[in-house]
């Protein structure tokens, strides 16, 4: 190993080391009571709250999958992704934040997705919560699968080590922190974690565009790439076997330019609506201290998001113009944020910068791992298996299932070809398309029945997999993102059911009324 690696190393290992202290630090309070371990007793400030919301949702994506779309397809798919994701940060908070806080409150006090939308609806057989907790494992299984992927590629690009090995040691530090200190732990780190991520990528940006001879030699660079930098065209790499081929002179070889039309920015900026059914998102919301201080976490979350998202996709084109022939494979091009902050920086700031990549990683899935751990461990095991459940046997339960999860995301993420941005975009639609649309009408329409719910659930979370799997394969308008159809489907789902059955009970209908004026 070289100087430059070990000072990378050590950069690294002092972040984790960090990591771990606070996982520690918050384990006393963390297991005082499920309540601690599951919501952190609804004491999150704003900042804490807004941050830790914005990198467990980004992921390792934000730093690697991102910039890799960008270097490998140009400014169009980047640009419209990022714009759908900065508005549905901007509605989410606006529009289900503070709804959410206080009806979660008043429905049984609520400390999971599921178990609010259970007691939204005065279940007394907990089909609701049955379901919403399996499609929460599948689907977190993968998200947490996406994490391990982001790991192994880092400290195998970085190192040289077997990527499989690297993974693992990866998912067990994200284990060990995640199961000593709960979503404390979780939330705190997750703060720092999100001011890392942001410096990171803000450094790399303005080292890169220095590097590359300032703006205007970027942009001679990347236009003269046919669809390369433009709103509504795309690139397309020539490829041989998956690889892109070089011409004569070794410059990286395109085809004439995709086309890119109204119906595929809508389905990008799709990725939007996925904000409404994140369960990582929307726990902070619940774990606020005070429902008033949600505008304050609203504009915080804005910014981060904005400058974020801005800057990853800037160094997926900026870093097309400093190493043109470096990454070409669609799965390498994901490493273009390594390749950039090695390449530029002196070793021990690369190594600080590294440690962004570590945080959003880590940020994503410790969040994914408790939330899957929290539905099998409260809301199946406790909810319905085990009314009387202690404590003591609901934590122990959750710890047991988030190695298993863990276990099931390592077998996932074995594969070191992975993209992580379609493993992210898949489990995206699946939350999106399974929880947005009943978490948007049962906050705002009082007539959403129990079984409109539960017809709306099943027909989003079954339609990500129908459109990913069978039709989407088809092409032409059948290749857009699930998301988007996924979405409008459990919309007509749960309006149409629930016009079809029964109004709810008037105790439902007061509740809801109540949530709207409800201080807490």
């Amino acid at each position: 190993m070289s100087g430059d690696q070990i000072q990378i190393l050590v950069a690294m290992c002092f972040y984790l080391v960090a990591v771990i202290v606070i996982g520690v630090f918050y384990a006393k309070r963390a297991n005082e009571n499920s309540d601690n371990y599951f919501i952190g007793g609804r004491k999150l400030g704003p900042w804490i709250a807004a941050m830790s919301a914005e990198a467990s949702d980004m992921s390792g994506w934000l730093l690697m999958g991102l910039p890799g779309v960008a270097y490998w397809f140009g400014l169009s798919d980047a640009f419209w992704t990022a714009i759908g994701l900065a508005v549905g940060t901007y509605l989410n908070w606006l529009l289900v934040a503070k709804r959410l806080r206080k009806y979660s409150v008043v429905a049984g006090n609520s400390i999971t997705i599921p178990e609010f939308f259970s007691n939204r609806f005065k279940e007394n057989k907990k089909i609701i919560l049955a379901i919403a907790s399996v499609f929460i494992l599948v689907f977190f299984a993968v998200y947490a699968a996406s994490c391990f992927v982001t790991f192994g590629k880092l400290f195998s690009t970085l190192f040289g080590l077997k990527y499989q090995v690297v993974m693992i040691i990866g998912a067990v530090i994200v284990i060990a922190y995640t199961f000593l200190g709960g979503f404390l732990a979780e939330s705190v780190s997750d703060f720092m974690q999100g001011i890392i991520m942001i410096i990171a990528l803000c450094a790399v940006l303005i080292i890169g565009v220095v590097a590359a001879g300032g703006v205007p030699a970027i942009m001679e660079n990347i236009k003269a790439i046919p669809g390369f930098f433009e709103f509504f065209g795309i690139a397309q790499p020539q490829l041989a076997e998956g690889v892109q081929q070089l011409d004569s002179a070794g410059k990286p070889l395109f085809g004439a330019a995709g086309g890119y039309g109204l119906l595929t920015i809508i389905s990008t900026l799709s990725w939007g609506l996925g904000y409404f059914g994140m369960p990582q998102v929307l726990l902070r919301f619940m774990a606020i201290t005070k429902s008033s201080e949600l505008k304050k976490s609203r504009r915080i979350a804005t910014v981060w998001c904005v400058i974020s998202l801005f800057a990853a996709v800037a160094i997926g084109l900026i870093g097309r113009a400093l190493y043109p022939t470096e990454l070409l494979t669609s799965s390498a091009a994901e490493n273009i944020f390594i390749v950039m902050s090695t390449g530029l920086l002196p070793a021990l700031l690369a190594g600080v910068v590294m440690a962004g990549i570590l945080a959003a990683t880590m940020s994503s899935s410790d969040s994914y791992l408790l939330i899957a751990s929290s539905a099998l461990s409260r809301d199946i095991f406790k909810g319905i298996i085990k009314k009387d459940a202690t404590d003591k046997q609901v934590m122990l339960i959750s710890r047991i299932t988030l190695l298993a999860l863990s276990v099931f995301g390592i077998i996932i993420a074995l594969d070191e070809g992975s993209v992580i941005f379609k493993v992210v975009s898949f489990a995206w639609a699946g939350f999106g398309a399974t929880f947005g649309p009943l978490m948007i009408l049962s906050l705002f329409w009082k007539r959403t029945t129990r079984a409109g719910a539960i017809a709306g659930m099943l027909t989003g979370g079954g339609m990500v997999f129908i459109w990913n799997f069978l039709i989407k394969p088809l092409g032409g308008v059948f290749g857009i993102y699930e998301l988007f159809p996924a979405f409008v489907l459990s919309c007509i789902a749960i309006i149409v059911v629930s016009l079809v059955t029964r109004k709810p009970d008037q105790t439902v209908i007061d509740e809801f009324e109540l949530a709207k004026t409800y201080d807490c």
